[in-house]
């Protein structure tokens, strides 16, 4: 338990083989349930997690707590097909809350997040500032660190794009995947919908504003080995827009018209139809300047509706802003700075978390998940 609350972490593995079972040994004394699910791996990365998993459980006595006792510390689950990182989160998800536990966090089955941090991710949701936070590697703004500038780029749209969508215009880096959440969070959010491939964390954001849940960010730092992601880009960008601007929709219905009205969506409405008209407008005027007299006019027309329309969206995303601020409870803490509680905290590691193995470049449809990119 961590400071008088069960906790549980969900480790979504594929191929993680050499790996998977270094990270189930580093997560720390105080978790009560670890949830690994090996999603349709085609290595030994679930003969890992069942050896591991025996090992862990046998020397573990059953974890009492206030409600419940836990008949073994470490969950195995396997996918039999691929189904991506956010179906296996989900997965995790979905047997935390069916074990009611209090606070969940996610490791990736690599052994890249740091155990030592969970406690500042935890913080947040035990105080009862936020139901859900996230690591955020550009709270302090000095630059991108050791992140590669493309994936700098593309962070910095997603995160324009999560936070138009979502509407946590406060929260920053969406793609990070070190969060944890409460058990309120993911009886309330629509979890079991949740996207299944690379932008679940997005996806998720927008599901939590709906929910109105308090998201936090907590800094974490930037840290990149010499792995090379396999996602391209120009494809992973569109796919992921796509499903934001679905979310953005259903969104704005479901908060603002559906069950409430909110002048934001008037906002929203005529910034579209002033931005679309007036594009078109432009664009029409421009191939008729030379068939046409009145073509000038039409262009200049045109153009002022388009910045009306620009106008339009500005007003709709500022009281979207304001709307949404009480969700916004940023912490700004430094993470991992402060010692963790030995009353309540056991071991980070029970093997010593610095003799985890060098990180081999990434391979396979869910090698490199792109909420680390």
């Amino acid at each position: 338990m961590y400071r008088g609350h069960t906790t549980g972490v969900v480790i979504p593995a594929y191929n993680e083989e050499g790996f998977v079972g270094e990270t189930i040994e580093s997560v720390p004394g105080f978790v009560d349930r670890i949830y690994v699910i090996d999603d349709g791996s085609t290595d030994d990365t679930w003969r890992e997690i069942e050896q591991q998993a025996a090992i862990v459980n046998e020397r573990t006595a059953p974890v009492e707590t206030t409600e419940r006792r836990f008949d073994r510390r470490v969950v195995p689950i396997s996918h039999e097909e691929n189904r991506g990182v956010g179906g296996a989160i989900k997965t995790g998800y979905q047997s935390a809350r069916r074990d009611q536990i209090d606070l969940t966090t996610v490791m990736g089955g690599d052994g890249q997040m740091e155990p030592e941090m969970l406690g500042d991710l935890f913080d947040p949701i035990v105080d009862g500032s936020a139901e859900y936070t996230k690591g955020n590697r550009l709270m302090r703004r000095t630059g991108h660190g050791d992140m590669p500038w493309f994936r700098f780029v593309g962070n910095a749209t997603l995160t324009a794009l999560t936070k138009i969508a979502s509407g946590y215009w406060g929260s920053g880096d969406p793609q990070s995947g070190y969060t944890a959440i409460s058990l309120h969070a993911l009886e309330t959010a629509d979890v079991d919908e949740m996207y299944e491939y690379y932008g679940y964390c997005n996806d998720l954001l927008v599901k939590l504003n709906i929910a109105d849940a308090r998201v936090a960010d907590v800094p974490r730092p930037i840290t990149y080995g010499d792995e090379e992601s396999d996602i391209s880009y120009r494809s992973y960008i569109p796919r992921v827009s796509a499903m934001l601007f679905k979310n953005f929709l259903k969104r704005l219905w479901t908060k603002y018209v559906l069950f409430d009205f909110h002048p934001l969506v008037v906002a929203y409405v005529l910034g579209a139809i002033g931005t679309v008209g007036g594009v078109l407008g432009v664009g029409r005027a421009v191939r008729e300047t030379a068939t046409t007299d009145t073509a000038e006019t039409s262009g200049i027309e045109s153009f002022l509706l388009l910045l009306g329309g620009i106008a339009g969206f500005v007003a709709g995303m500022c009281l979207d802003a304001r709307a949404n601020k009480h969700l916004d409870a940023t912490v700004r803490r430094s993470i991992g700075r402060e010692e963790p509680d030995r009353s309540e905290q056991q071991s980070v590691s029970r093997n010593g978390a610095t003799d985890r193995p060098e990180r081999r470049p990434a391979s396979g449809p869910q090698a490199v998940d792109p909420s680390e990119d």
